[in-house]
């Protein structure tokens, strides 16, 4: 994509933004883009100069958007993974950012809706999970490094195992309403790293 002015730039987020708070309240499938122009108080002319892909365009974008916000929700928590109360605040705050978001998840619906033939949006999902199993590993190897947790133990696997665990309880609270899944898969996993730290002599 080509540079962009200031002015672009805060057109086109405020395009993305609006596209993304419209697919959170009313669904990929009822969103059109007269309901982006509509809602973002933007020209035709305006959206596909800054989407030219027109729909897909948008909504790959938006998956990309997404995609950044389940990690910002995270934050702070998420970089400072240097305590065992830290790791209890991060777990409280995925906790609350999926119950807060409920059943329908937007990154899923719109790279779901977009499927295989597109391939970017399988690429929005990889790098998120690259990206956020790296802050995880981060955490643990600053355990390691404090004295926390088994230098024996690989950080990438530990962080690879509690992403697929909070991934699959998401999953459940996705068909369910319900976080249970969800907590207990963040409290084994850090509860494992825990037991897994140095045994005292």
């Amino acid at each position: 994509m080509r540079a962009l002015t200031r002015k672009g730039a805060a057109t086109r987020q405020r395009i993305l933004a609006g596209a993304a708070a419209h697919i959170r309240e009313f669904g990929v499938g009822a969103t059109t883009l007269d309901d982006v122009l509509s809602r973002t108080a933007t020209s035709k002319s305006q959206l596909f100069h800054y989407f030219p892909g027109g729909r897909e365009e948008l909504l790959l974008a938006v998956a990309r958007y997404e995609a950044d916000q389940v990690l910002e929700d995270q934050r702070p928590q998420l970089g400072e993974l240097t305590s065992w109360p830290a790791w209890q605040a991060w777990r409280d705050k995925v906790v609350d950012r999926y119950r807060r978001q409920g059943r329908l998840c937007p990154l899923n619906s719109v790279t779901s809706h977009l499927g295989n033939r597109t391939p970017g949006a399988q690429a929005v999902v990889t790098e998120l999970v690259r990206r956020w199993q790296a802050e995880i590993a981060a955490g643990v190897r600053h355990m390691q490094d404090a004295g926390e947790i088994d230098r024996d133990l690989d950080p990438d696997r530990a962080a690879a195992a509690l992403l697929a665990g909070i991934q699959g309880g998401v999953l459940i609270q996705m068909s369910t309403g319900d976080t249970t899944h969800l907590e207990a898969a963040l409290d084994m996993g850090i509860a494992h790293l825990r037991t897994g730290g140095p045994r005292p002599s």
